[in-house]
Order: structure tokens, then C-alpha cells, then sequence
């Protein structure tokens, strides 16, 4: 027993290299240590990147507030209630966002509807479906969705979707145009240039988003959740059904929140699809009309006089403070899942 406790003793006490008494007589950790010079310059480094970021979008939303607020003060209407555009007489500016505002929210809010059970669907199939050889080259190719340039999606919109969906956009307005949606809208519905040809678009153009983000969050999924499903005698749609979607229903809801941010702000592909009505929309999928960035884009040459590029900025800036909201709450429901 003495032999025992004076080992013991021995172990308890025995020092590293480095001067530090390791607990069981195994060498410490080399980083045990203080933190190094090369250590505390990469933390400071990273703070000073965290708040130069913060710094810069401070400093652009208050570029744009300075730069809307003498067009906002010339506005004869209300800036946030108003269909009216008109910024060419400096003496009477008439400028107002609700029929941008309509515009935009139909065309992402339609294309969010389509493409998230789309999206949750071929992301189910990638992760509990597809034999992992297989998964990560169909992964790659939903991927590979983003890479396409907007331009792009927009020529094919308006040239080969666009004729496609008019009898179905026909049909529609004809048996269901009793709903507010489906009634006509503010142009003909041959020409295909409405919001619903415009969200079908976006939809596709977000669908990576959602797919990549919600496939992410399904593998996060612990094993032993799903085995002890199994072996409850669950079938496999029950098992994801009741272990697997709602372990990642929050990394769902966030990644549609990000893609309803991408929708919001899509510009070219919008601008080619959308033509300017002589009406205001009436809140149906068969309006056409301008969506913020559309509209911006659209009066690029107009820049050149103060006043009317101070009204393009305001509404530009109705269109930042919008997607840093949903940008935020995206956040703020990923991070939930994480710290849950």
C-alpha cells in the first residue's frame, strides 16, 4: 500500500517540460499555455473585421438617408401610401412606393409558396433517399442553379416560360377569377409579363438557396433519433416526419427567410420579365409593373439630375432597411436552432 500511494504521489506531481504538473502523469496539452502573439493578433484582427463590417452598412444606410431626405421633404404625397411617380419638375415631385412595394412582395412572396415544399422535397430526397455516392453529385448539380446569371433566367423567362404558362394563367382568370389573386390585372394576359410568370422565375432562381440550407440542417439530424424511431416500428416517412423535419424546421424556416431576401432584391431577371403598366396593380398575379431594384435599374439614366436620383435612393433604401429585416430574422431563427 505504501509502494501504492507513493506511485500515486509521484503521478499526481510529475511536471511537463514546460514546468506545468499534469494530473495523471500524461504530458499537457502544447497549447496550454498563455495565448501567443500570432493568437491575440488573429482575435484582434477579427474583431476589427467585425466591426469595419458593422461600420460599413452604418455608413451606407446613412449615406442613403442623407441623400433621400431633400427629395422626400419636395414630395407633394405621401412617400409610403402613393402609386404616383413623377420626379421630372423639380416644383413638383410626386413619388410614392406602395405600387413598387406591391410589386415586390407579390412576386417573392409567390415565388417563397413555390419553391420551399420544391426545395424541403429534393432536399428530403438528397439526404434520407439517395445513397450517399450519389447524394453529393445531385447535390452539386442543384448547386449549380445560383451559378446562372440572372440575365439569363430572365431572357428564358419572358421567351420560353412566359408563352408556356399563358393558358395556364388564362385558365386561372377564367374559373377562378372570383379571387382577388386571379382577377385581371393590369395588362394582357397573352403577353405573359405578369407576376406569376415573374415568381414561377424567382422561384427557381431561390431554389438552391433553400435546398442547400435545409439539407444542411436534415443531416444535423442525430442517428440515434432516427434508429429509435425504427425501432419504435416507425416507417421511414414517419421517421422524418417526426424526428428529422422537426429537428430542422428551424434551419428550414431560415433558409426561406435568406431566399426571400435573394427575391426581394433580384433586379435584371425582373426587369425583363416585367413591363411597365399604364394602371396600378390591384394585388393580382396577372399585374405587371416595377419591383423596386426593376425600378432603380430601369431609370439608371435619370441619375443625373439630384432631385430625381434622390427619390430612386429613397426607394432604394425602403429596399435595404426590407432585406436587412428578413436578413436579420433569418439570423436570429438559424442562431435559435443552433443554441436549441
Amino acid at each position: 500500500m505504501a509502494i501504492e500511494d507513493s506511485t500515486g504521489s509521484d503521478a499526481e506531481t510529475e511536471e511537463t517540460p514546460s514546468g506545468e504538473k499534469s494530473a495523471g502523469g500524461g504530458a499537457a496539452p502544447a497549447f496550454a499555455g498563455s495565448a501567443g502573439p500570432m493568437e491575440k493578433a488573429f482575435r484582434w484582427a477579427s474583431y476589427a473585421s467585425g466591426i469595419v463590417l458593422v461600420a460599413i452598412i452604418g455608413l451606407i444606410f446613412l449615406q442613403l438617408v442623407i441623400q433621400a431626405m431633400p427629395s422626400i421633404a419636395k414630395d407633394q404625397v405621401n412617400f409610403l401610401t402613393s402609386s404616383e411617380w413623377k420626379t421630372n419638375d423639380p416644383d413638383d415631385m410626386r413619388f410614392g412606393i406602395l405600387e413598387l412595394l406591391k410589386i415586390t412582395v407579390m412576386s417573392s412572396v409567390m415565388a417563397l409558396i413555390i419553391a420551399v415544399p420544391v426545395a424541403v422535397g429534393i432536399a428530403t430526397f438528397l439526404v434520407q433517399y439517395v445513397p450517399k455516392r450519389l447524394s453529393r453529385p445531385l447535390s452539386a448539380v442543384v448547386d449549380l442553379l445560383a451559378a446562372v446569371p440572372s440575365i439569363i433566367y430572365g431572357l428564358w423567362g419572358i421567351l420560353v416560360l412566359a408563352p408556356f404558362l399563358v393558358p395556364m394563367q388564362q385558365w386561372l382568370n377564367a374559373n377562378l377569377g372570383f379571387v382577388w389573386l386571379f382577377k385581371s390585372g393590369n395588362v394582357e394576359l397573352t403577353l405573359g409579363a405578369t407576376v406569376f410568370t415573374a415568381g414561377v422565375v424567382l422561384a427557381i432562381m431561390i431554389l438552391p438557396i433553400i435546398t442547400s440550407i435545409t439539407r444542411e440542417a436534415l443531416r444535423q439530424t442525430p442517428v440515434a433519433h432516427q434508429e429509435a424511431a425504427l425501432a419504435l416500428g416507425a416507417t421511414k416517412w414517419e421517421v422524418i416526419r417526426l424526428t428529422v423535419f422537426p429537428y430542422g424546421r428551424s434551419g428550414i424556416v431560415a433558409g426561406s427567410m435568406l431566399a426571400l431576401g435573394r427575391a426581394l432584391g433580384e433586379t435584371i431577371a425582373v426587369l425583363i420579365i416585367l413591363n411597365a403598366a399604364t394602371k396600378n396593380s390591384i394585388w393580382s398575379l396577372f399585374d405587371s409593373g416595377y419591383t423596386f431594384a426593376s425600378k432603380i435599374a430601369s431609370a439608371a439614366p435619370e441619375f443625373d439630375d439630384v432631385d430625381s436620383r434622390g427619390a430612386y435612393i429613397a426607394a432604394g433604401l425602403v429596399l435595404f432597411v426590407l432585406t436587412f429585416v428578413v436578413n436579420a430574422i433569418a439570423r436570429w431563427i438559424g442562431g435559435g436552432r443552433v443554441n436549441g
